[in-house]
Parts: structure tokens; C-alpha cells; sequence
């Protein structure tokens, strides 16, 4: 690897969050487990129960604030002494704020803000539960700022332009299988490396590529010590 890393990029997925104790949203277990993806996670589910949405989210909200950051995430925001650190997470929860990072992008949004249903960009901080009935300053229902199946990632050019100033790309915890994600990977500038942190990688090692057969936790502590410079 190259020895000269100035701008330091994360792209972090569900398994980073995972070894916090949070339930990802595919898995088999935990409180989504028998839903209807389609029911609770999408524009049209949200038209026909909004309630059910919305207490869906409520669930999540509350799990959250029942866990804290892990290893993994305080080690990036570390890195921010040394490097110029940003964060791109599929991730819609806030540990890597709390855990101090300064620089973090989420393309999927956030669950402790919530936006008018009309405009997406009137976004507003929320902790409390929302129920129908609950408005935004343009008098629609607020809705939970995620961005749901069907629903376009705003956010991916910016995540794009970032990857593109990357002298080290470092995925973490993502099968990187999801689009318009995956799609980073093409944006890494081709004099830069590429670390990939997953106990089962979807790809293998290759030019410029590290694979790290770690979860996040043991595979960041591993890149920390070991791949970069003092």
C-alpha cells in the first residue's frame, strides 16, 4: 500500500452498527423480522397505514438510544487527529457523530430527524415518537427523513465527489451489493488504494485492493496498527 494518506474515506454498512447491537434491516432476527419491507419502507406503505410506518420508525428510534458506539466507529473518528476523515454510511443511525466524527455524509438519511412529506429538504430534529397528526412547518405530516425503496438517493453525487478526492477508500461492513452505492467503487481514483473490512466479503483481493476478513471492530483496529503510517 502506499505509505502517503492524506484524505481517508469510509464507507460504512450495516456491520458496523451491528457489533453495537442494533438489528440490520435484512436480518432474521430482531423486531423486523416477519415485516413487510414494501409495508414499512416505502412511499406507498406510508399512503396506505401511515401509522404503522410510523411506529415502525418509533421502534428503531428507541433501539438506538439503547446502544452507543463500538470500537470501530471511535477508531475512525480518531483517525480525524492525524487525517482528513469523511464518512459516507448506508447507516441511518447516529453513532458515528457520537462518537466524534466531524465529517459525515448518510445516504440513506437519518432516524433521529424527520422532514415534511411535501419537501425533502425541510428537515427538522427529532427524538420523540411520531404519530399522524404530527405536522411540518408546511403543514404536512412530517415522515421519517429516510429514504425508502423506490425513492431516489439524493445524496449519492455528493458521496461520488468525495470518493473521487479519496488517497484511501475503506469499506466497512457493507456487502456493497446495494445501488446506487456499490457504484463508489468506480469513483476511487485509480492511484488509490481500496481497503474492504467485511467478515464475507463480496469481492476478492485485487489491484490497489485490501481485503480484511474481519468484522468491523477487529478489521479497523487491524488497519489502524498494521496499514497505516505512523
Amino acid at each position: 500500500m502506499q505509505t502517503k494518506k492524506h484524505h481517508l474515506v469510509f464507507f460504512t454498512g450495516a456491520g458496523i452498527s451491528q457489533e453495537s447491537g442494533l438489528s440490520t434491516f435484512r436480518g432474521a432476527s430482531g423486531m423486523w423480522e416477519n415485516q413487510d419491507i414494501e409495508a414499512i419502507a416505502s412511499p406507498k406503505g406510508f399512503a396506505e397505514n401511515p401509522q404503522l410506518v410510523l411506529d415502525f420508525y418509533n421502534a428503531r428510534r428507541k433501539e438506538l438510544a439503547t446502544v452507543g458506539p463500538n470500537d470501530a466507529h471511535y477508531l475512525i473518528a480518531k483517525l480525524e487527529k492525524k487525517y482528513e476523515v469523511t464518512v459516507i454510511t448506508q447507516n441511518i443511525d447516529d453513532l458515528h457523530e457520537r462518537a466524534g466524527s466531524s465529517k459525515v455524509l448518510h445516504l440513506h438519511g437519518e432516524l433521529t430527524k424527520t422532514r415534511s412529506s411535501v419537501d425533502e429538504l425541510l428537515v427538522s430534529a427529532y427524538d420523540k415518537d411520531l404519530k399522524v397528526g404530527d405536522f411540518a412547518a408546511d403543514g404536512s405530516q412530517l415522515r421519517p427523513h429516510v429514504v425508502w425503496f423506490g425513492e431516489e438517493v439524493t445524496k449519492i453525487k455528493e458521496a461520488i465527489e468525495v470518493t473521487q478526492n479519496a488517497d484511501l477508500f475503506v469499506i466497512v461492513g457493507s456487502s456493497m451489493i446495494v445501488h446506487p452505492a456499490a457504484a463508489l467503487l468506480l469513483a476511487v481514483p485509480f492511484e488509490s488504494d481500496t481497503v474492504y473490512i467485511d467478515p464475507n466479503p463480496s469481492v476478492d483481493e485485487g489491484i490497489n485492493l485490501l481485503v480484511i476478513k474481519e468484522k468491523a471492530t477487529v478489521g479497523v483496529k487491524l488497519l489502524v496498527e498494521e496499514y497505516l503510517p505512523d
